[in-house]
């Protein structure tokens, strides 16, 4: 397996920048690229024209993470070449929320002939169910098949996404890479670090991830009590303040729901993700110093899924919201995380609107918000 990388802060690529790639003849080019970058009709052609027989893959990000840490505006090129692991990637669109679950249906559908021993996906960060197409995949593949992957940014400003695949860009494309055979080395990890604050209250009317109720009262009024002056500033405050998801007998189910819109006239919340209708929700806040133990955890998670420390590919999706809250000091859990894993492995990912991550050693796969998650690939 070998592996290359290209770091760039515009949309202008060169032959000269991307030789280095094009040298180890590359099976796989992953890229995470701000917006503005992505959507530069040049960006696409080079990359098309400068590897043409590789797999590309990647989305449009709220920030890039490499193994120069933390960056806004620019664009993560990562080329990987196989020796031993197979690699295929499917592809479908998801028009809206409502289609979420036979978009990832369909993706299943297309996966299953493949026998994939991991799967991993971008997908649109709008106007979609994360939860809904990880179920839609869950339902026509075995629960072995570990998968990860992050929805796509924008920079925070909730308007635009893209997701490049094999046919190109597209604001409603959903792509995901199967890598198979038995040489195949996947690890994972997902943490959060934040801490809970202000009661449990019982959610008494929602439908998919719209919330209307909490306690009986409309959840905009419920949540905007306990934001105070940061109320004025939704939804994208929001951000900074998540959901923790409890059962119905109040146990914690090791899940965040992040607020990613609201509608005034219903009193409604719009989460990143499905909720459960007999559940409960408490709020969260987190500093710097927890979300930084959050990655360092998830990055211990990963070597233990591992068994051993060993040199690869470490795709971290960390959220928006931990962006937001670390502020310039953001290189921080990137770093913590650099620092356990093996110390030649390769790092790239990016911010996102929704983690995907295997949940803890249960190894269900579920949508998660406000997380750093770590997927690594190698090669035996």
């Amino acid at each position: 397996m070998k592996i290359e990388q290209y770091l760039t802060d515009s949309s202008q690529l060169t032959q000269e920048g991307l030789a280095p790639l094009q040298r180890i003849s590359p099976d796989l080019i992953l890229v995470f690229s701000a917006l503005e970058v992505m959507a530069d009709p040049l960006f696409l052609t080079t990359l098309q024209q400068s590897f043409p027989t590789a797999k590309l893959a990647g989305c449009s990000t709220a920030g890039e993470i490499s193994r120069e840490g933390v960056s806004d505006g620019g664009a993560v090129i990562t080329a990987i070449s196989f020796e031993k692991v197979q690699l295929h990637l499917v592809e479908t669109q998801v028009a809206n929320l409502d289609d979420s679950f036979r978009a990832g249906a369909e993706l299943g559908r297309q996966l299953a002939p493949l026998n994939p021993k991991a799967v991993t996906l971008f997908g649109p960060g709008i106007d979609v169910n994360g939860s809904a197409i990880i179920n839609g995949i869950n339902s026509e593949l075995t629960a072995e098949v570990l998968i990860s992957g992050g929805l796509a940014g924008d920079g925070g400003q909730f308007k635009e996404t893209l997701t490049l695949s094999p046919s190109g860009l597209s604001a409603r494309g959903v792509v995901a890479m199967a890598f198979c055979g038995e040489d195949l080395l996947f690890g994972h990890g997902s943490f959060g670090g934040w801490s809970p604050f202000g009661p449990a209250r019982k959610i008494t009317r929602c439908s998919g991830n719209i919330l209307y109720e909490l306690d009986g009262e409309p959840a905009l009024n419920v949540y905007k009590k306990y934001l105070g002056d940061h109320a004025r500033d939704l939804p994208a405050s929001g951000l900074l303040f998540p959901f923790e998801m409890l059962d119905a007998n109040h146990s914690q189910l090791g899940l965040i729901r992040t607020i990613l819109g609201i509608d005034p006239d219903a009193g409604s919340l719009t989460l990143a993700g499905e909720i459960d209708p007999e559940g409960y929700l408490r709020l969260m806040h987190a500093n710097v110093d927890d979300l930084v133990d959050g990655a360092e955890e998830a990055a211990h998670q990963t070597l233990k899924s591992l068994a051993e420390p060993t040199p690869g590919l470490a795709m971290l999706i960390s959220c928006v919201g931990r962006k937001l809250v670390m502020g310039d000091q953001v290189d921080d859990e990137v770093e913590a995380v650099a620092e356990t894993l093996h110390h030649a492995t390769v790092l790239t990912g990016f911010y996102s609107y929704g983690e995907i991550s295997p949940l803890g050693e249960i190894l269900s796969c579920k949508l998660h918000n406000q997380t750093m998650t770590i997927a690594f690939i190698g090669e035996r």
